[in-house]
């Protein structure tokens, strides 16, 4: 959520900004301002009135040690009046907050300076490539044919259990899944990522927190009975473990790991671009976390990409680094860069990992504050992104290191998975 502060400071500076975000209801801008002015003015009355209220109900104790018992009398009768006027004034107050906040939170995150314009994934900039993009043999297949060779995903069975878009991970397609993630989150622990087993489901505060709430509303299963939601990512709970607390300046940065499933109810249904693994809407995802100090949040920010950028490596996968335009950006997000692996069979480009940096939009819905020098609260950065997500880092590995006779895995996972390779009869 944006400080209301910033909005005020330059209001037409903001709405060019949110230009850049392709977000076009620019006057929700001059009424927040003008919701702000009536909480004030609104605020100013109910104080002034509680002061005369005290400054009166002080000098009754006075009137009656003098004995002026009918001036006493006529002082209370005052305070009686002023504290019927102060209730409905308390009302207006509540109600203007409110709307305030309900306006407020309507406004995306503004984009840094650094966020190229545009408006679709096609204006994205290319940061990087690394990798070389394999040469596949005669008769190679798309992962949605492998995985049916090699007997190591069950789409069928997954829509019978639950519905489509769900996967039931067999034999090696349930044991590459446990290697990458051990991997992945012993990859991250040697960085400094301290790791964490969360809750697969937040409450409603903690989906606020992190900016699904109300933006991503439709695409959360949610549990009504319990007002509980299924996490679209371990973010959601890792960066509410701060929430509405201080912490310690010195103990910047707070640097978090976390495996989890993810479910996303906006997985769609036809095409290729949401074949076989491509898009589910059930998938394990290995999360990095962090909050710094506001000075640090994009030095934070190279630093995560890099570490992304050598786990992509370390897998021996094609890759390219995209920093996204404004109009393919998250809502809460000030910069983003994607990362996009290669897949040689389908001859495409999938995304498998998300860097952002929030700045300060989630951590002033959840209150995550340090203290300065001066003694004074600051709102810390948060940023997360993805090390990695799974279903397509398995389409890559399938379909990339595929021969006439099995299925090549890179060197990295071979102790982890037991075996340097897929076979068709294990």
């Amino acid at each position: 959520m944006l400080q209301i502060q910033v909005l005020r400071q330059n209001p037409t500076a903001v709405k060019e900004k949110l230009t850049i975000k392709n977000y076009t209801d620019l006057s929700l801008i001059d009424t927040i301002i003008a919701l702000d002015d009536e909480r004030k003015k609104t605020q100013l009355e109910f104080d002034n009135n509680k002061a005369i209220v005290n400054i009166t109900s002080k000098a009754i104790g006075g009137l009656m040690a003098k004995g002026q018992k009918e001036e006493a009398e006529a002082k209370k009768q005052k305070v009686a009046t002023l504290k019927a006027t102060l209730q409905p004034i308390s009302e207006k107050l509540t109600a203007v907050e409110k709307q305030l906040h309900d306006e407020l939170v309507k406004l995306p995150n503004l984009p840094s300076d650094l966020v190229p314009a545009g408006k679709t994934p096609e204006d994205n900039e290319v940061v990087r490539e690394g990798g070389v993009k394999p040469t596949l043999p005669s008769g190679s297949v798309p992962h949605w044919d492998l995985i049916k060779k090699y007997d190591i995903v069950d789409f069928e069975t997954g829509a019978k259990i639950t519905g489509s878009g769900f996967a039931l991970f067999k034999g090696q397609g349930a044991k590459l899944q446990r290697a990458l993630i051990q991997y992945f989150l012993d990859f991250n622990a040697a960085a400094g990522y301290t790791e964490f087993h969360p809750p697969f489901m937040v409450n409603e505060a903690s989906a606020y927190g992190t900016g699904q709430l109300p933006d991503k509303e439709g695409q959360m299963y949610h549990m009504q009975e319990d007002n509980f939601f299924m996490i679209p990512t371990s973010e959601v709970p890792i960066t509410n473990i701060y929430r509405d607390e201080i912490v310690k300046p010195e103990s910047l940065p707070i640097k978090m790991t976390a495996y989890s499933p993810c479910f996303r109810r906006e997985a769609g249904s036809f095409g290729k671009d949401v074949r076989g693994l491509n898009r589910v809407h059930q998938f394990e995802k290995v999360e990095l976390v962090q909050l710094t100090h506001p000075e640090k949040s994009y030095e934070a920010l190279d630093e995560m990409v890099s570490h992304v950028e050598k786990l992509l490596q370390s897998l021996e996968l094609p890759y390219r680094i995209l920093r996204l335009c404004g109009g393919d950006m998250s809502f809460a997000s000030a910069l983003t860069y994607d990362f996009e692996v290669y897949s040689a069979a389908q001859e495409k480009w999938l995304e498998v990992s998300s860097v952002s940096n929030f700045e300060t939009f989630q951590s002033n819905r959840m209150k995550i504050r340090y203290k300065d020098e001066s003694g004074k609260s600051q709102l810390v950065h948060t940023l997360n992104g993805s090390s990695l997500a799974l279903p397509r880092i398995i389409a890559c590995l399938l379909e990339n290191n595929q021969t006439s006779e099995n299925i090549n895995l890179p060197e990295v996972i071979h102790s982890y998975f037991g075996e340097k390779q897929f076979t068709k009869n294990s």
